[in-house]
């Protein structure tokens, strides 16, 4: 192998494991905004789980926060909860945070 082909390989193995940090980040983020929001509509135990299982979904079906911060905001303001989209916006960005420092943690 050439030095070409080693750094060619590097990079593509780098590329990969940003993904599957990018893409873990964002399931753990969404589930964390998913577990908030449905304490905010009043559910708890396996209803959250359930809640916050489907908001991750949503994410993986249609790739992008937006559809996320959407539903979210749709979803409180028909149980009566209703909090403005910026509001869910911040939320999903501390998420973003908690979300990347627990996975880094997890890999060390």
């Amino acid at each position: 192998m050439t030095t070409f082909d080693d750094r060619e390989k590097a990079f593509e193995t780098k590329f990969r494991t940003d993904e599957e940090l990018r893409f873990k980040v964002a399931a753990r983020r969404d589930r964390l905004l998913g577990l908030w929001a449905a304490q905010q509509m009043g559910k708890s135990g396996a209803d959250a789980e359930a809640y916050a299982s489907e908001l991750v979904s949503v994410d993986i079906d249609k790739a992008g926060e937006e559809e996320v911060v959407e539903k979210v905001g749709s979803d409180l303001r028909a149980a009566g909860k209703p909090i403005a989209d910026h509001t869910v916006r911040a939320r999903l960005h501390d998420f973003q945070l908690v979300a990347k420092q627990q996975i880094m943690t997890n890999m060390r």
